[in-house]
């Protein structure tokens, strides 16, 4: 069962990922987190949930992740409980729990255990997943030869064409 524990795992193919505070998620509705610090572990494994995904491209289910992180600790990992801990209704999970989870989702345990270092991978993630846009992507590879004075250009016009995007999405007064 080589694919339930995480092998072959990609990322998903459309646009930037999820905030990393962004609520339940498709499996069942969000709802307000039990504390911060749930805020934080919910917040964390749901942005895995958004970011890494199955070899086809869907979002990995609860009940695939619950599977392979019983498999892989011989305890009880009920579908029920993930999505607990993806919503924050759940915010203690054993060490053991989050090492599976960890496993499963390809990432370093310390993602969940060291706030620092899991800000380091949760930017990595967010990398990964800007690049699976092929448009970034593209662009990205095409910058690589640069000078450090073309890389400042493209950037300054990155920063102009956001403004503008973004000017244009704000209702007008």
């Amino acid at each position: 069962m080589a694919e339930s524990t995480g092998d072959g795992v990609e990322v998903e193919p459309e646009g930037a990922p999820p905030e990393l505070n962004s609520p339940g998620g498709g499996d069942g509705g969000g709802g307000l987190p039990a504390s911060a610090e749930a805020s934080g572990l919910a917040a964390r494994i749901e942005a895995l949930f958004h970011t890494v995904r199955r070899p086809d491209r869907e979002q990995y289910t609860n009940e695939e992740v619950a599977r392979a992180c019983r498999e892989a600790t011989g305890e009880s990992f009920s579908t029920t409980y993930l999505w607990q801990l993806r919503t924050g209704r759940r915010d203690n999970p054993t060490k053991r729990h989050l090492e599976a989870l960890a496993h499963f989702f390809q990432v370093p345990p310390a993602y969940f255990f060291d706030e620092r270092q899991g800000a380091e991978i949760a930017k990595e993630l967010a990398l990964l997943g800007a690049l699976r846009d092929a448009g970034v992507r593209s662009l990205a590879l095409r910058a690589v030869g640069l000078s450090p004075e073309g890389l400042d250009t493209v950037s300054e016009l990155v920063d102009v064409i956001a403004r503008r995007d973004a000017a244009r999405k704000r209702p007008s007064s």
